[in-house]
């Protein structure tokens, strides 16, 4: 916010916001790949029921 009570350039703040922004998605897709190849059961349910716990992991943290 002190950015835009500056008045710094709108296309500069934004650049930062995307900046910061690809850095999250970047961090949780890194953590969600370690929780899918680490703690996720194998084998221990029947594909149907992996793939819908999966489904959530992915719903629950690209919202």
């Amino acid at each position: 916010m002190r950015a835009l009570n500056d008045d710094e350039q709108c296309a500069d703040v934004l650049q930062r916001l995307a900046a910061a922004r690809g850095a999250i998605n970047s961090l949780m897709a890194e953590l969600m790949e370690d929780h899918i190849r680490n703690h996720m059961p194998r084998n221990s349910k029947p594909s149907e029921e992996a793939s819908d716990d999966l489904i959530g992991i992915v719903r629950t943290y690209l919202k």
